[in-house]
């Protein structure tokens, strides 16, 4: 496929304050330097832009060194917290702004949604700013009234088509901007956040669009969202910027991985040893859970063949009770893999044990991470223990069948089960 943005060692620095260097002379010099094409002297110093920190410098580096190409018909999400540079990017890209040093390379019309009203003129009607948008990438009145009525359907707001879009709310703004993005006759679609600005149903909407013309028509595709799920189902390639830099490209669902799994605290066991630190409440206090994994060596990796077994250990404070626990696993998006509900029994207070075990070949690599609900009469929630057990799961596979989807999981040959498996009140004077 054909390279359609190629961007080399892009740096964009920006200058905290005023504009200009404070005196006449410095920008005299700062002038000169870039008639004769060298480095600007005022930039040749300055801090990486992490937001958390007061620097010493009053310039910082939005973007340093970044370099890819994007081939055509490919769908990119950038991902990366607040202040990593991808707005800065994308704005780039989309030549609103230049780079202190570097160069991009594109090749193509680029429709770009970069923030709520841009490109919009607006004291102009909807209907003036789709054909003003369509004159701007160089398409022909006819080419623009081909597409209008789709335009508007799409949009949702034909109704207000004629009136002028500075009477617009922020989230009709963005309606009609994507819808004229998205159907006009362009190579680069360039998508910032501002989705977010749109209701639940329209961002459907919009992803189902953006995945229609990347596969279908063959255009290219700049995504910046923080949902990462977003990027998951809509792109196939991502890359993380961090603190204006790449920290990782490559195949979407590994970079989203590693991304997510920087905010997560690994943790295969978890064990208190009085039940004043232990967490819980008046009706349970959680002892102990722990992750064991089927394996020879204690210290090789969890991998997608691996047996695991999921022990917990709680006290429970009240005397014939109705208790069950929910033991579910997460993903390390937050998305629901399965939850496993153990038999209701009667219990009098003391230590309660319960395992669960989940077979090899169950679970697809990724990150993951349980949390554990304990409830009364299947239906009152006494005490949830969130996020209690973290664990990677790493892909080993080598010339084996792949197995069926099933959500987030493979199906498994036999149901799982969890059950409680000792009920006692031995150790309770060792607790206090």
């Amino acid at each position: 496929m054909d390279t359609v943005i190629k961007v080399e060692n892009i740096s964009k620095a920006y200058r905290l304050g005023e504009v200009g260097t404070g005196t006449l002379s410095r920008d005299l010099e700062r002038w000169l330097a870039k008639v004769r094409g060298k480095e600007d002297p005022f930039l040749t110093v300055g801090e990486t832009n992490d937001r958390t920190v007061r620097g010493k410098s009053d310039v910082v580096w939005s973007l340093k060194d970044v370099s890819f190409e994007i081939k055509h018909g490919e769908a990119v999400g950038i991902i990366g917290g607040n202040g990593a540079g991808k707005s800065t990017l994308l704005k780039l890209i989309s030549r609103v702004t230049s780079p202190t040093s570097g160069s991009i390379k594109v090749k193509g019309k680029i429709a770009s949604l970069l923030e709520v009203g841009t490109g919009f003129h607006p004291e102009l009607s909807g209907r003036e700013n789709i054909y003003l948008n369509g004159s701007i990438l160089g398409m022909r009145k006819k080419e623009i009234a081909k597409q209008f009525d789709e335009i508007v359907d799409f949009a949702g707001i034909e109704r207000y088509i004629d009136t002028p879009v500075k009477r617009y709310s922020s989230g009709m703004y963005v309606r009609l901007a994507f819808a004229v993005a998205a159907h006009l006759e362009t190579d680069i679609m360039i998508i910032d956040e501002v989705l977010a600005v749109g209701d639940v149903e329209f961002q459907k909407k919009c992803m189902g669009k953006m995945g229609q013309v990347s596969s279908k028509q063959g255009r290219t595709i700049l995504f910046v969202s923080h949902n990462i799920q977003a990027i998951r189902n809509l792109c196939s390639k991502a890359i993380w910027l961090n603190k204006g830099s790449i920290y990782a490209q490559g195949e979407a669902n590994e970079v989203a991985n590693q991304y997510l799994s920087t905010f997560q605290k690994k943790e295969l066991k978890q064990k208190f040893d009085t039940l004043k630190e232990a967490p819980g409440n008046e009706f349970i206090k959680v002892l102990s859970v722990e992750l064991i994994p089927d394996l020879p060596n204690s210290f090789a990796p969890i991998d997608i063949r691996t047996a695991l077994t999921i022990k917990f250990r709680f006290y429970n404070f009240s005397n014939q009770i109705n208790l069950s626990t929910d033991l579910v696993l997460f993903t390390v998006a937050g998305e629901c893999v399965f939850g496993i509900p153990s038999p209701v029994f009667s219990y009098n207070e003391g230590i309660i044990e319960g395992e669960c075990t989940i077979p090899g070949n169950f679970l697809n690599d990724g990150s993951y991470y349980f949390t554990l609900y304990f409830l009364k009469d299947r239906s009152y929630y006494l005490f949830n223990f969130e996020e209690c057990l973290f664990f990677d799961v790493a892909d080993y596979r080598e010339n084996e069948t792949r197995f069926d989807k099933w959500g987030g999981t493979v199906r498994p040959n036999f149901p799982l089960s969890m059950n409680f498996v000792n009920a006692n009140t031995e150790a309770t004077n060792k607790l206090s």
